[in-house]
């Protein structure tokens, strides 16, 4: 019988890396984990790792979202407020979790150190956006949504609160609060809904 090849020795030695900094990053916290840590931890040289990845936030905040990913599912349910009480639901679920106590870990990291900060921006909230940005599109194109919405504006708009609880005011995030906040944000972005642009003197 003929031998099937088995998995690319490349591939193998990064799936441990992962697994290994994904296992530290739940014992011991960001923190606490280290190149070295991971490195002891996979069977693997530094270099090896510095071959995929630049440093130590980087691999951690791979092996942590690739983990977390199959948890954030893509809402089509055909109606944008479904659509957005499901995803803020999902989201709200899963930064109350576990995993989610690490992502609250990653943003105080980042905002003392840049690299940290663009590694979630881009492996987490920029994701994040272009699905909220894929629903609200789709809400325009089916007319339930203002044909001149600032989507990047209505993203802030409609996920700042949960941020605003999450990490400043502490207050819960349930299903009531959920549906009533989004909406609100739906009476204003709307079609048929009239805003008038505030003027500023320069």
């Amino acid at each position: 019988m003929e031998k099937k090849p088995g998995r690319p020795r490349s591939e193998s030695t990064r799936k441990a890396i992962l697994d290994a900094a994904c296992r530290l990053l739940e014992e011991q916290g960001f923190k606490a984990v280290t190149v070295d840590g991971i490195s002891e931890r996979a069977g693997v040289s530094k270099a090896t790792i510095y071959k995929w990845w630049p440093n130590k936030a980087a691999v951690v905040i791979e092996a942590f979202f690739e983990a977390s990913e199959a948890k954030l599912t893509v809402p089509d349910t055909g109606s944008v407020r479904q659509d957005l009480i499901l995803q803020v639901r999902h989201l709200a679920d899963f930064l109350t979790s576990g995993e989610g106590k690490t992502i609250k870990e990653f943003i105080a990291e980042g905002q003392f150190d840049p690299k940290i900060a663009e590694e979630y921006r881009s492996r987490y909230f920029n994701p994040r956006r272009l699905i909220s940005k894929g629903i609200l599109e789709k809400g325009i194109a089916r007319g339930e949504l203002r044909r001149d919405l600032d989507t990047e504006l209505a993203i802030d708009l409609l996920f700042a609160p949960l941020f605003y609880r999450l990490l400043i005011t502490g207050e819960p995030v349930d299903d009531r609060f959920i549906e009533m906040w989004i909406g609100y944000a739906l009476t204003g972005l709307s079609a048929g809904t009239e805003i008038e642009a505030l003027q500023f003197e320069p």
